[in-house]
């Protein structure tokens, strides 16, 4: 063979054996293959007590149904059933141990943030109702005219047409 074959072979090899080295260097012993088999990802048997130790900081509607029953039961039956609780209250992780641990947050971004007139069309986004932010009540939190868990305007629910 000529030196146009060989030089780039040579080349190849050298690349495939630099990786194979830096891989023994970098990569710990072990990872990989452990009694269960090879495991995917980025886990490692060494680990496995440090990832015991980490607290789940969502733990979905399902714990807060265990205590807010009748709140869930409104909620399912609204147009934000398909939202989950710590959506708009925060991550469960140090709640019940500290009941004041949820926050509410009754903040004018955190509704806009989906309910931002946005017009996609065909889309689930393109459902939901939006508002211009500049232009519908500025000043007052949505809080003030409307209930999260029964998002209906309150003048629609008493029966009086704005």
């Amino acid at each position: 063979m000529k030196n146009h074959v060989w030089r780039p072979l040579f080349i190849v090899m050298a690349l495939v054996g630099g990786i194979l080295l830096v891989r023994t260097l970098l990569v710990p012993s072990d990872f990989g293959i452990q009694e269960r088999g090879y495991m995917y990802g980025w886990h490692r048997k060494g680990n496995e007590a440090e990832w015991k130790e980490v607290r789940v900081k969502y733990k979905t509607e399902k714990v807060c149904i265990e205590c807010h029953e009748e709140k869930g039961k409104e909620l399912m039956n609204s147009p934000h059933s398909a939202i989950s609780c710590e959506n708009c209250h925060g991550p469960n992780y140090d709640h019940p141990k500290d009941p004041i641990g949820l926050n509410v947050d009754r903040s004018r971004s955190l509704c806009i943030r989906c309910h931002s007139y946005m017009h996609y069309k065909g889309t689930a986004r393109g459902k939901i109702r939006g508002i211009n932010p500049e232009g519908h009540y500025r000043e007052a939190q949505c809080v003030m005219c409307h209930i999260p868990h029964n998002p209906k305007p309150m003048n629609q629910k008493q029966g009086v047409k704005s």
